[in-house]
């Protein structure tokens, strides 16, 4: 795999040249109106970078993760923000591997389309966290349906997706042998689901980031929505979050260049005792060391591309990716904002948005803590923390 192939090079031109016409006014505006960034998605949909996973033979361009990840990488280095879109390029991963060939013959082509979005993965519950185990949510099987009843926090772009990912429990956690057991995901059609037992509840934070609390009450779904077989959801699921941390890395390296290319430019053009501030070397080190940094991160996150792209087990390169793209790109943040003193806290510099757009990656989509805990049992045979 060349990062910098002729291939690679063109779908950056393309996220480009696309988001050339979403400048930094266009998310400024979303980002102080708290909006969803409509106009970049239906562009963005439009264009098939959000089918660039799926298989030529349902209408997709058959990219791997690693073109995936360059598409959403140069979203957010051109100033953007791809937690917009990313929903549906690591949830693909689970109807493409475990689906059945019905289910990839009902969906895929309209992804495709763009005539349906598959946005949503509802994973997490209050009580659970990232103990994702411990889930209370449940499904239980009645005829030709599955009853669904629980609860989920912090599931993102519900209110613009029309399908969404659910995992919910189909047997006891005091039935099974092993906790990981006795999970299954379904595909949820949200329009319908609305209208006989699910409620979607808003939650507001300090990111532009459309995210909610969804409520199951005796929801009825159709058995044929069970994505493989019953009782497997978990072992499903984690194709899935592979990917995603891979892609998060992705688009940490993405916010990174922004800060740093920001930074050292107002270094350059931002002059103080009669001369520019980059001549600082207490300016200069927390930039170029902020480019060590993303560079570094970035080798990771193309090792990690390439063992899920070649089929190989990428668990530990991809939470390792995610680790070191994070932390990168909140140090750039850092950076940057220092760098631009006092008008990095004015709107107009952009600065302060994606400041807080990428400390997101800190916690989310899973915390730095558990990736620490997940290299000292799984890589370094230490005990299990938890």
């Amino acid at each position: 795999m060349n990062p910098y192939s002729e291939e690679m090079n063109a779908i950056r031109e393309g996220v480009q040249a696309l988001c050339a016409e979403f400048g930094n006014q266009y998310w400024r505006e979303i980002d102080e109106a708290k909006a969803f960034p409509e106009k970049f998605v239906n562009a963005f949909t439009d264009a098939g970078w959000l089918a660039a996973m799926i298989p030529e033979e349902y209408g997709g361009s058959g990219l791997g993760l690693a073109e995936a990840s360059v598409i959403l990488e140069e979203v957010n280095r051109c100033g953007g923000n791809s937690g917009t879109v990313h929903g549906q390029m690591y949830n693909m991963f689970t109807l493409l591997r475990h689906g059945s060939e019905e289910q990839k013959q009902q969906y895929l082509p309209k992804i495709a389309a763009g005539k349906l979005r598959l946005q949503s993965m509802a994973v997490t519950e209050p009580s659970a966290g990232t103990d994702t185990t411990k889930i209370k949510t449940t499904a239980v099987r009645k005829g030709d349906k599955y009853v669904i009843n629980g609860q989920k926090v912090w599931i993102s772009r519900v209110q613009h997706s029309d399908l969404m990912i659910l995992l919910a429990r189909t047997t006891p956690l005091n039935e099974v042998k092993r906790k990981a057991d006795g999970m299954s995901i379904f595909i949820v059609d949200i329009a319908e689901a609305q209208k006989n037992g699910l409620t979607v509840q808003p939650i507001s934070n300090m990111v532009n980031h459309e995210t909610n609390e969804l409520f199951f009450d005796n929801l009825e779904i159709p058995a044929e929505n069970l994505i493989g077989e019953e009782g497997k959801g978990f072992r499903y699921i984690l194709d899935g979050l592979n990917a995603e941390r891979a892609l998060i890395a992705a688009e940490c390296i993405g916010d990174g260049r922004w800060f740093v290319e920001k930074a050292a430019s107002y270094a350059n053009e931002r002059v103080v005792f009669d001369r520019p501030i980059g001549k600082n070397q207490g300016v200069q080190f927390p930039i170029a060391e902020a480019h060590i940094e993303i560079e570094a991160a970035d080798l990771m996150r193309w090792r990690a591309c390439d063992e899920y792209d070649n089929g190989k087990n990428a668990g530990a390169s991809a939470n390792m990716a995610k680790y070191l793209a994070a932390k990168a790109s909140w140090e750039a943040a850092n950076a940057c904002l220092q760098t631009h003193g006092g008008f990095g806290f004015a709107c107009e510099y952009d600065v302060e948005r994606k400041f807080r757009e990428t400390r997101l990656y800190q916690v989310a989509p899973i915390s730095t803590n558990l990736i620490l805990s997940y290299v000292a049992e799984h890589l370094l045979g230490l005990p299990r923390s938890f």
